[in-house]
Parts: structure tokens; C-alpha cells; sequence
């Protein structure tokens, strides 16, 4: 009999994910599904989506595997209110209130409470209702916070002796933690305490520079590329924690005093600038305190602060790092699938083989959207080669095939795709089509063979998930400036030239037609708004972000 887990998280961009006999069949966040950036509701609709890609009634679920019941995740289940009105202000929805730092505030200390059985206790009372909405009459498990986001990353590489790290903000009373992960177990080596949070720091210097905190973090990282070098010593941020062996220990009671003074005297780029160059010492003496320790030479990484592309780019050249994963839906969002990891009998490793696991339209699905558009479009039993046409005329085309990914980054599921060795074209799609700041950079997704001859800091297994910062060759850094950042770096996505779907074979295409097996990929939803999802919201955004083109199944729909 097969066993099927459900995994689910109700909280920072919540989701469910589907594990059945120990493969990750599905998984999804419920953004995608109610249109609300990094949705905090209970994730009916990703629940529902997941038993019905997978075909597999409620009634047949055997377990629900859950995470968090500090006090703070517990009491926005029983007062739903509560965590709806602080979305909101963290979001910037609501006007300002003179009440906003006293809410942040009280949000920051209750967040540092670990659970308890009490906690824990009430969390499974809230959470019934909404299961038995659903049909499922399973029994829940619960699990760590920092526990799952580290399954995630040991499940995710799948290699024994493996040094696993997690940092995010907060999670069950600890902000981080370091595991050996040995024979399918995770065995604890480290914790970090709440109240010594390097994502609350991190948070801190996004708010304060007037930003989304739990969204705006990589801003804060991009600007930092456009800021003056920092000497270390002209660094006052540096002083703000210490690290101890395994223990990152903060330095100051009060964290954003500490950080606010020094914005005082400092424009928000050199700010940025300072918080970037502090978090990399910072983990970078941390994570090599483990390895020295432990003798290892992998590391698996999960949790926010491993979003920071930049960070995770000088892990992976630490000369004493053979191996660097990061797991793909490195934050909150994949929770569910950390704690469904470690609900179950068994996991087939590598989790997560590819990253297409959320919902597909059908044919049929496609075709009567595009009628109801009244938009024109045609036909191609193969849009593949019409696609690299376009893209090598310099058409900016929406890219909408097969199952969504799962995970922040557009992926060759739902992308927007462009040549990437054309001028101005990061300024074209910055300022006209996707609404971004003007220093944030595009990224490539290029060919296995093309990352050897490009990149000229490509080592080990390719990198599918855009998880990391890489090097230009620098023969190459004037060609593809529009899709690197400052000094020639670049976030790519690595595909298979072998692979046979049309992602990989459009690239094989536009290698035979411009000497690149690159584009341009970026998300596919306006400002604002997560990914789209099914074929009416691509042909909305289609044509509110005014592409050129898309391709979605076998058609082509052009712009009225």
C-alpha cells in the first residue's frame, strides 16, 4: 500500500506538498492560487491543487505533517485577524499608523518564544477545522521549523556526511542551526537563538531602508553592488555580532538602534553595502568554524538568508567546500516538503528531481482561453523553432509550458524570455515591462556546455535552480551585460542540452542561430504579483506587460 504524506505550512508564503512513497509528486504555494504575493492563509487551494494533480482522493491521505507552534504561529492560527492585519503592514498596504513600531516590536519579541505542549496543543486544535473542510481525517504530526528547512536541503542533495545549515529570520524559538546529515538522519550539531537572528538583522536594514522586509531582502542585496567599496574597518555593522565557534551571538541589546545609527550618517547603497559585506563574514566564519570542525566538505543550505545569491556564491568557493547545494525553494515556502520529509517511511533523494511539480493546463484548457481573448494567435505542432526566430529578432516573448515550478524563481515554466546580448534591453523590460528598480538584474539560463565556456568560476554539478552568483568570463561580460550585475556576475540557470523538453531545445535552437545557447529569463507576472498560474492569467499578463509574444502549448498569440 502506498504511503502518502501531506505536508502543509500555513504561514510566510504558505503551500502543501504531496510526498507519495517517499517522491515529491506535487507541491505548491497558495500564492499562485489566490493571486496575493507570499499569501499567509491557510493553504486550502494548494492542498486541493496537490490531491488533484496527483489524483488522489482526501480520504487516502495517511499522515499531515506540520511545522512551527511557537507561540506567535499559534496564536495567528486562532486569531487569523491578527496575522491578516500584520501582512498588510508588512506589505505596505495599509497607510502608516503611529501604532506600526509598537505592532513590529511586539511581532519581534513574540516571534522569539519557542513552542511548547501547550502550543503545540492549540495549533492542532485550530488546524482540524480546516482539515475536516477538506475531507482529511489523517492524523497531523508536527515538526521543528529550522528541522524542516534543513530536510529540505539534506533530502534535496541527498548525499551522506553532508554538513547542513539553516539562518532565516525566525522559527520555533531558534534562527538557525547546523546538522551532520548520515545515513537518512539529521543529527544536531548547532543551534542559533532566536534573539542572535542574522535574518532579523537583515530584515532590519530592509525595513529601515523604507523596503518589504521578508520580500525586499534581495533589493537590499542588489543595491549593495552600486555602493563604493567598504573597507571592513569603516564597517560598524561588522560589530553587531560575534561568532563563537558554532555560536553566532549578537553584540547589542537593541539591534535596530544599533543599525538605525549608523543609516543616520550613511545613504541607503553604502548601507546596503555594509549589511552584505557583515552577513558574508559572518556565515562565511560560521559555516567554515563547521567544516573545520566536523572534517566535512558538502554543505546543503535551507531557509532565507540563503536566498542572498551572493552569499551562496562565496560558500561555494570556500577552497574547502567540494560541494555546495542550496535547496531551490530555499525560504519558508518549502516548509511543507521539509516536514512531509520527515514524516515519511522513506525519501527517494534527490527530493526533488526536477522543479515542475504545480498544476498544467490542458490543451483543451489553453485553446478555449485564447478564444475567449479574442487575441490572435496561431497554431505550431512545435513552437520551438518559430520561438527562437522571434527571440533572435529581438521579441520579448512570454513563456508559458507545462507543469508551473515550484519555488521563487521562473524556471522555463512560467518565464519571460528575451536575447540576452541585446543593448538596452535590461532598461526596456526594467522601466516598461516588469516595473523593477533599475539596479536589480536580469539572469540567464543557458546551456550545461555554455556554463563551462562562460562562466569562469563553474565548478561541480550544474546549478538548475538559480541559487547562486557565478562569474562572467570577462570576454565575455560586454556581450551579456544586460543579464549581469556589477563586476561580470550573473544568477544562472544551468539546463541539460540533452534534456528533451522545449526549454532545453529552444537554447539548443538559439546556439545554432546567434552562438549562444542563452536567454534572458525572468518571472512571468506584473508588478507585484506571483507567478501566473493558468492560461488566462498568462494571456492577462501578456497583455498588461505588453510582451511581444507568447508561447503557451502548441499556440502562439500575438498582441491585438
Amino acid at each position: 500500500m502506498r504511503e502518502i504524506i501531506l505536508g502543509l505550512w500555513d504561514g510566510h508564503d504558505a503551500g502543501a506538498a504531496l510526498l507519495v512513497d517517499g517522491r515529491l509528486a506535487c507541491a505548491i504555494n497558495e500564492e499562485r492560487l489566490t493571486r496575493r504575493k507570499l499569501e499567509i492563509a491557510f493553504p486550502r487551494l494548494a492542498i486541493a491543487a496537490c490531491l488533484d494533480q496527483a489524483g488522489i482522493r482526501a480520504d487516502r491521505i495517511d499522515r499531515i505533517a506540520a511545522c512551527t507552534t511557537d507561540p506567535a504561529k499559534t496564536l495567528s492560527r486562532l486569531l487569523p485577524a491578527t496575522k491578516e492585519r500584520y501582512y498588510q503592514l508588512r506589505r505596505h498596504l495599509l497607510p502608516p499608523s503611529p501604532l506600526d513600531p509598537w505592532t513590529q516590536t511586539a511581532k519581534r519579541v513574540v516571534t522569539r518564544w519557542p513552542g511548547n505542549a501547550v502550543t503545540r496543543r492549540l495549533s492542532e486544535w485550530a488546524l482540524q477545522p480546516e482539515l475536516r473542510r477538506l475531507g482529511i481525517q489523517a492524523p497531523v504530526t508536527w515538526h521543528d521549523h529550522h528541522r524542516c528547512h534543513a530536510a529540505t536541503a539534506a533530502f534535496g542533495l541527498g548525499l551522506d556526511d553532508t554538513l547542513v545549515a539553516t539562518l532565516d529570520g525566525v522559527g520555533d524559538g531558534r534562527s538557525g542551526s547546523l546538522y551532520r546529515f548520515r545515513s537518512g538522519r539529521l543529527e544536531p550539531l548547532a543551534s542559533v537563538a532566536a534573539h542572535d537572528s542574522l535574518g532579523g538583522f537583515f530584515e532590519c536594514i530592509t525595513r529601515l531602508m523604507h523596503l518589504r522586509e521578508l520580500e525586499d531582502e534581495g533589493k537590499v542585496m542588489a543595491l549593495a553592488d552600486h555602493a563604493p567599496e567598504i573597507d571592513p574597518d569603516d564597517n560598524p555593522l561588522l560589530e553587531l555580532f560575534a561568532i563563537d565557534g558554532l555560536r553566532i551571538r549578537a553584540t547589542v541589546g537593541d539591534l535596530e538602534r544599533s543599525v538605525r545609527r549608523v543609516h543616520w550618517r550613511h545613504p541607503n547603497e553604502t548601507l546596503a553595502a555594509m549589511a552584505q559585506q557583515a552577513l558574508e563574514s559572518w556565515v562565511l566564519t560560521w559555516i567554515g568554524h563547521a567544516l573545520a570542525a566536523t572534517g566535512l566538505n558538502r554543505v546543503a543550505l535551507a531557509g532565507g538568508i540563503f536566498a542572498n545569491v551572493r552569499l551562496n556564491g562565496m560558500i561555494r568557493r570556500l577552497p574547502e567546500v567540494e560541494r555546495c547545494y542550496v535547496f531551490p525553494h530555499m525560504g519558508d515556502g518549502g516548509l511543507a516538503a521539509g516536514a512531509a520529509c520527515l514524516s515519511a517511511t522513506q525519501v527517494t533523494m534527490p527530493l526533488l528531481e526536477h522543479p515542475f511539480l504545480g498544476p498544467e493546463a490542458s490543451a483543451e484548457e489553453i485553446e478555449a482561453a485564447m478564444r475567449r481573448s479574442g487575441l490572435p494567435h496561431r497554431h505550431h505542432a512545435d513552437p520551438v523553432p518559430e520561438a527562437a526566430r522571434l527571440l533572435t529578432d529581438g521579441r520579448i516573448l512570454g513563456w508559458h509550458q507545462g507543469r508551473m515550478e515550484y519555488g521563487p524563481r521562473a524556471l522555463g515554466g512560467r518565464s519571460v524570455l528575451a536575447r540576452p546580448d541585446l543593448p538596452g534591453l535590461r532598461e526596456r523590460l526594467n522601466r516598461r515591462l516588469k516595473r523593477r528598480a533599475w539596479y536589480q538584474p536580469f539572469c540567464p539560463a543557458m546551456l550545461d556546455g555554455e556554463a563551462e565556456r562562460l562562466l569562469e568560476d563553474h565548478r561541480g554539478p550544474p546549478d538548475r535552480g538559480m541559487t547562486s552568483l557565478y562569474r562572467l568570463r570577462p570576454t565575455f561580460r560586454g556581450l551579456l551585460a544586460e543579464v549581469s550585475g556589477a563586476e561580470g556576475s550573473c544568477r544562472p540557470q544551468m539546463v541539460a542540452e540533452e534534456d528533451p523538453g522545449r526549454y532545453a531545445r529552444l537554447l539548443v535552437a538559439m546556439r545554432a542561430a546567434t552562438g549562444l545557447g542563452v536567454v534572458l529569463d525572468t518571472s512571468f507576472n506584473p508588478h507585484g504579483q506571483p507567478l501566473v498560474n493558468t492560461p488566462e492569467e498568462a494571456l492577462r499578463a501578456f497583455v498588461a506587460m505588453g510582451l511581444d509574444h507568447l508561447v503557451i502549448g502548441d499556440w502562439i498569440v500575438d498582441q491585438a
